[in-house]
């Protein structure tokens, strides 16, 4: 995998009706809740009602739509116990990812690791930034050489799109990150699964611990408005 790839890129399908709504909702432009209407979205996506209408039905296929009795398709939202199970069962994946790829990385890989997190420390915040972090991961997954891990993993990231954009827009978050994937990656040069498995989870429960007081703050804002 190289740098200018994105694991969830469908690759010459990038501009197809589904990309652009994926990605719509992973940069927090259609919010949970959000109802999608098939002729609005045509005319604004610029194509026929037809690819809007398979996109959507894939997006429900993916998990990120559903029906609401009289509102038709919406973007779902997920409550708290629901990103509670999310980064548990991230953690559960990319922690073993983290162990395997510690016994069977190759050493290009692992430098390719190093390359991808010197330039998010780089990058700083904003979407440059969360472009890299998604590459990092995957390229820790592809290292880890288990198709059925895989599997799970892109399913699961497709279900953290729900919660919009990247964490990384904070400036002490992306900091913490590099960090963390320094310690990971001292792990698994040192070919220690145990300790890579530890640093990963570590480091998805710091992310977890973020996204958690960022939705109550988003809770408290809602009720403290209504």
């Amino acid at each position: 995998m190289t740098i200018q790839d994105d694991p969830l890129q469908p690759g010459p399908q990038g501009n197809s009706a589904y990309q652009r709504l994926l990605d719509e909702i992973r940069e927090g432009t259609l919010l949970p809740g959000e109802r999608l209407r098939e002729i609005e979205l045509s005319e604004r996506l610029g194509v026929s009602r037809t690819p809007v209408r398979e996109a959507i039905r894939q997006l429900e296929t993916d998990g990120l739509v559903t029906h609401v009795p009289r509102q038709g398709a919406t973007v779902r939202s997920l409550d708290y116990a629901e990103v509670m199970e999310l980064y548990e069962m991230r953690a559960v994946l990319e922690g073993t990812a983290a162990r395997l790829a510690a016994r069977a990385a190759s050493d290009v890989e692992l430098d390719e690791l190093d390359v991808l997190n010197d330039r998010l420390a780089e990058a700083g915040t904003g979407p440059d930034a969360a472009r890299i972090n998604r590459i990092f991961h995957a390229t820790l997954l592809d290292a880890a050489k288990n198709r059925f891990l895989a599997k799970s993993m892109l399913s699961l990231q497709k279900a953290l799109l729900i919660l919009g954009p990247s964490q990384l827009l904070d400036g002490d978050r992306a900091e913490a990150a590099v960090a963390e994937h320094r310690r990971i990656m001292a792990a698994l040069k040192a070919r220690d699964g145990a300790a890579a498995e530890t640093e990963m989870r570590g480091h998805i429960q710091a992310a977890q611990r973020m996204r958690i007081r960022a939705l109550q703050e988003r809770d408290r804002t809602t009720d403290e408005n209504h």
